[in-house]
């Protein structure tokens, strides 16, 4: 266990963000789940920024990779466009 009343806080503070981290990132899969069952083009274009802009705060935070941000945004964009009316 750690001595110094700093390292105490740190480590409170650590488990927080690691919570935080942990919310943000399952919402986020929740909604991917949902929209590729998504099967009408408006209804997943309506909901494309939304998901992207998910993606993009979890990529700014460091929780996914940037790289994977953007392959998940693309194949996102792949779906959508590949949806009938």
């Amino acid at each position: 266990m750690a001595n110094h009343k700093s390292a105490i806080k740190r480590i409170r503070s650590s488990e927080e963000k690691k919570q935080r981290n942990k919310y943000q990132h399952k919402t986020a899969r929740t909604a991917m789940k949902k929209f590729f069952e998504i099967n009408k083009k408006k209804e997943a274009a309506k909901e494309l920024p939304h998901l992207n802009s998910m993606i993009d705060k979890l990529a700014k935070n460091n929780i996914i990779h940037y790289k994977k941000a953007a392959n998940l945004k693309s194949n996102f964009a792949k779906h959508a466009d590949g949806l009938k009316k």
